[in-house]
């Protein structure tokens, strides 16, 4: 009787801990994907239209006044320009090679990042697309990165389109309020080469205003 006793409880014990363990993995595919490989934004930097570096936080100017030669005559002519950012991304194998699974990534790990999701975010909960904020887009891109290795994808922060809309068109000369502060919250969705989606999100901050043009 004691020896059912204990086998009852030792196969309970097992089922629990088997459940638990099917539980956990569940709920980490679900936050990762399906795919054994994994993708890690290492940095993300933007970088103002009318310039050539990248860093953080982007100072993003809504207009920016133009030496333009007109009829002879040099005139500052109000541009738009759109900003880029830049995400810096590692390619990552959920489970590393060992004795008992020798298994060693393959290209049909490599991940190829097809399109982007920028949407825009203030701290004081502002959040209106249009009134508060910009509305966000989505874009296309296409970056296939190996297992182990890391790649650039270079892509539209901000549209030209947004600064001719409100709020951004709003900062114009400094119309309305004068700064606009917000996180740009980029989210890539890529896939594996056997089909499995892979997503990943990073952030920036972006400042907008209608910044003094240098001379």
């Amino acid at each position: 009787m004691n020896t059912r006793f204990f086998t009852s409880h030792a196969a309970r014990a097992f089922v629990a801990g088997c459940a638990l363990l099917a539980t956990s993995c569940g709920s980490e595919m679900l936050r990762t994907g399906r795919s054994p490989s994994m993708l890690v934004i290492e940095q993300m930097s933007a970088s103002a239209g009318n310039s050539d570096d990248f860093a953080t936080p982007l100072l993003s100017d809504v207009q920016v006044l133009v030496d333009t030669q007109v009829g002879g005559a040099t005139v500052e002519v109000p541009t738009t320009f759109n900003d880029l950012g830049r995400a810096t991304m590692r390619v990552m194998m959920k489970a590393q090679p060992t004795l008992l699974n020798p298994v060693s990534p393959t290209e049909m790990n490599a991940i190829t990042i097809n399109r982007y999701r920028v949407t825009y975010r203030r701290s004081d909960g502002r959040n209106t697309p249009g009134v508060d904020v910009p509305f966000g887009f989505d874009g296309a891109t296409g970056v296939t990165i190996e297992p182990g290795s890391s790649g650039e994808v270079i892509f539209d922060l901000v549209r030209h389109s947004s600064k001719l809309e409100p709020p951004l068109r709003n900062l114009i000369a400094g119309g309305g309020l004068i700064f606009i502060n917000t996180i740009a919250e980029v989210t890539f969705f890529g896939r594996d080469q056997n089909g499995n989606e892979v997503t990943a999100t990073g952030m920036v901050d972006v400042i907008f205003g209608d910044f003094g043009d240098e001379e």
